[in-house]
Formats: C-alpha cells, structure tokens, sequence
C-alpha cells in the first residue's frame, strides 16, 4: 500500500542517468530515498564513469559511516588519481544529521579539485534535517538526489521485463496486484517476481499465481478484510485477522494502526463517493500512489454507510486507549474491535 506525500517530487531514472552521461560526473553527490535498488544503479553508473578500470586502492576510496573521519575525507579528497581521470570517494551510510564538525565538513566540500567525485550514499531510512545549516549546503550545492518509488507504468513495464527474463508474460492485473500486496520497492519485489515465476505452472502470470505466493504487506492484507466486511463476507473477514495475526511479527497494536488507518480512508473514499469527487480527489486526500487502489477503496467504502465508518474511527481510537492504559489482552481488544464493526455499529 504506498503512499506519497504531498508535493513530494517523482524522480525521473532515466532522464538523471542520461544528464549523468551526457554532462559528466559531478563533484559531489548526496544519493538518499527509498528505492535503493535505482540508487544503486545509480551510483553505479556513476562509479563507472568516474574509475571505469573498477575499484582499486588508488583512484577509489570507500569511507563507511555512521562516524565520519574528516582527516581521512580530506586525503581521499586530495589524493590524485591513478591511471584515470578521476577519482571516486564513496561514504556510505554517514549520519549527516550528526555531523560532529559540520562546518569543517562543508568547508572540506566547498574545495573538492574538479577530478575528484564525492557521493554520501544513504541507506533507505535516512532523511536528511532541512533545518541544518550542512543540510541546506547539500541540498544547494550538491547533486542531490532523492530517489522515489516509481510511477505505476514505470513499475509494471519494469515487472512485466523481470517476468520476461524468466520466460514468462505477466497479464496487467496481475502486475498492479504484485505492487498492490507487496509494495513499491524494487529490491523488495525481485524475491517476489522469482517466487511467482517458478510458481506459476503457465507462460502466463495470473492474479492467483501472485495471491498464492507473493508475500501480503500487512496493509494489503487490512485492505482484503475490509473488503471482505463491505461484502458482509464476516467469516472470511475474520479468517484474514486470524491468519495476519498468525504472524508473531504483527503486534496487535501495530495492527490496530493499519486497520484504524485504513478506516479513515474508507470514511474519506465514501464521502468523496457521495459528492461524486473520483479516484483523483482520494488520491491525494489518502495520499495514495495509484488510481487503481483508490478505484478498489471508493469500491469497498460504498458496503459501509458514514455512520458505520465513522463509528468504526472512533472505535479504533477507544481500542488504542484501553490498549495503551489498561491490562487488558490487546489481541482480544482487537478482535472484539473487529465484531464491532462487522456488526455496523453506528453509535456508542
């Protein structure tokens, strides 16, 4: 179930790889964002063009954070490179946020010589502190690249290929259905695009062949028995909660978050339903990535009446505090929340 938040600006891959090539390596770069796998692609490209013989002792330096050794930067920063044009310093993993001597730092960056490239590469967590002064430096006088999780189309063609590579042909519905329950992320989706492949018995990858195997966020999962209550389908509904919390890696907490969250969608999707508002307006109220999810939510919202929903709203947010404050036994707490609200209750 991605999400994206608001204004938050779609990195293009394939334009950033062409001005990479066209234009030349940078001389220092700040490499962050979700969707490690293209950053790594990224970097990549980036290394190659700077230290095409690979990485030796001489042109190419790796520095790994999370502490940062300003004295050893600034030597891989002046040594000359050898049998290549440039050098190529690679940090990974620094807590620029907790830079000891930012200053130092940025001044150690204003002077790196035009052969040497510099890349912060971050881990997929990191956001970077716009309030600090460094911060704002990077962001200013750097290449700095945040890389996002892809459009819907970028991400099935890139699904449709992976399949391709294993000599299958994976139908539309069942590629939007692959993103649907196992996110956005590419690395994340590789292990499943291999696990559906050797599955599948055809040349053809269907919806079930996904369903069968592909790992359920438990997002995707909330969403199932939600439809499921919409249907009043009840005993379905709760063989989904009892399989999600089967997963000893699902506290009962945690998952009173994603189902209290996804409450509120429906209650947003069934207003937008009535005013005849579309998938456009729940996108971005939800803050969903895809049409296709907000068409399956305005779906859904439309088995439930505002009242049922928004009762249902106030009845994850009771269910939190008796869980947060008493000594009562959370997964009893949440399965009566849910025979609540299959049951429809409109008010305390």
């Amino acid at each position: 179930m991605a999400k994206k938040k608001k204004d938050e600006k779609q990195l293009n891959y394939k334009e950033e790889i062409r001005l990479l090539k066209s234009g030349g390596p940078a001389r220092v770069y700040l490499l962050w964002g979700p969707e490690d796998y293209l950053r790594e692609l990224y970097l990549q490209t980036l290394k190659e063009l700077c230290v095409p013989e690979g990485e030796d002792g001489f042109s190419y330096k790796r520095m790994d954070g999370p502490e940062l050794n300003l004295q050893e930067l600034s030597d891989a920063i002046d040594a000359l490179p050898f049998l290549t044009e440039r050098s190529f310093v690679e940090l990974r993993g620094v807590d620029l946020n907790r830079v000891k001597d930012g200053d130092a730092l940025q001044k150690l960056l204003e002077d790196v010589p035009d052969y040497c490239t510099v890349a912060f590469v971050q881990s997929a967590a990191f956001e970077p502190d716009g309030r600090l002064k460094l911060i704002k430096f990077l962001k200013e006088n750097t290449v700095e690249l945040k890389f996002t999780e892809q459009t819907q189309d970028a991400l099935v063609n890139w699904i449709a290929k992976r399949f391709a590579a294993h000599g299958k042909r994976v139908e539309l519905e069942a590629a939007q259905h692959l993103i649907f329950v196992s996110g956005d992320l590419m690395n994340r989706l590789i292990p499943e695009i291999e696990k559906v492949a050797a599955y599948a018995k055809g040349d053809v990858v269907t919806v079930s062949d996904v369903d069968a195997v592909a790992h359920h966020l438990p997002e995707a999962v909330v969403f199932e028995m939600t439809d499921h209550l919409a249907r009043r389908e009840y005993n379905a509904a709760m063989e989904v909660l009892n399989e999600l919390l089967s997963d000893k890696n699902n506290e009962p907490i945690a998952m009173l978050a994603v189902i209290g969250g996804q409450m509120r969608r429906l209650y947003a999707a069934r207003l937008a339903a009535e005013k005849n508002l579309g998938a456009s307006y729940v996108m971005e109220v939800c803050k969903l990535r895809y049409d296709s999810i907000a068409s399956r939510l305005i779906a859904s919202s439309r088995g439930f009446s505002l009242q049922q929903l928004k009762r249902a709203i106030e009845l994850c947010a009771e269910t939190d505090y008796q869980m947060k404050s008493s000594s009562s036994d959370d997964l009893e707490l949440l399965k009566e929340l849910m025979l609540r609200i299959a049951a429809g209750e409109t008010h305390a």
